[in-house]
């Protein structure tokens, strides 16, 4: 395996992150997406759309070798994200993260890609002041839900129901601690998920 390593997205990555974002949508969500949303993914207007959020240092990349082979945006949770089904957000709002976005190209998969960019989104947004991080997924996105455990992150009982295009998609809330650590060495039981401790 080439050399992998994490760093802060630059604006010359936007083009990378929106081709890494389609090939997930086409192969990993196919199921999960409504036909038809990936055939009208335009890859200049989502590069562009990953502008501003880049300039914001809030994407950071995952490289192996000298190809970006996955992202991770993550910042502040807004409100929409921490409420619970009544709406009300809790006391600690303003110390949560939340994890936006994190994919890695299928075919750079098991590597550890993954686990890397959320420990180092994780130490930066703790260095922030972040105390906790959230995440929604998919509901029927086993392998999501598989590596946010393996990072000790549980559903906490909330969930929403988005409009994919005319199809429902249900997501679950995941959260958990951002004091996490890289474990380069897999075991047995890694073989399927990040590598994570």
């Amino acid at each position: 395996m080439a050399l992998a390593s994490v760093r802060l997205a630059v604006a010359d990555d936007a083009a990378a992150v929106a081709h890494v974002q389609r090939t997930v949508w086409t192969s990993a969500y196919a199921d999960l997406l409504p036909p038809g949303a990936v055939e009208g993914f335009d890859e200049a207007a989502v590069a562009a759309g990953w502008a501003a959020p880049i300039a914001a240092g809030a994407v950071w990349v995952a490289t192996e070798g000298d190809a970006l082979v996955g992202f991770c945006a993550a910042g502040a949770a807004s409100p929409d994200d921490l409420a619970d089904a009544a709406g009300s957000v809790p006391d600690d709002a303003g110390s949560v993260a939340a994890v936006a976005t994190l994919l890695v190209e299928p075919r750079w998969g098991r590597r550890g890609h993954g686990g890397r960019l959320l420990v180092e989104a994780a130490a930066v947004l703790r260095g922030a002041g972040a105390t906790r991080g959230i995440a929604w997924v998919p509901e029927r996105d086993t392998a999501s839900r598989r590596f946010y455990e393996r990072a000790g992150w549980e559903p906490d009982g909330t969930v929403r129901t988005l409009d994919a295009g005319g199809r429902p998609l249900r997501e679950i809330r995941v959260a958990g601690d951002l004091d996490l650590e890289f474990r380069p060495e897999p075991s047995l039981d890694d073989l399927d998920l990040p590598l994570l401790s």
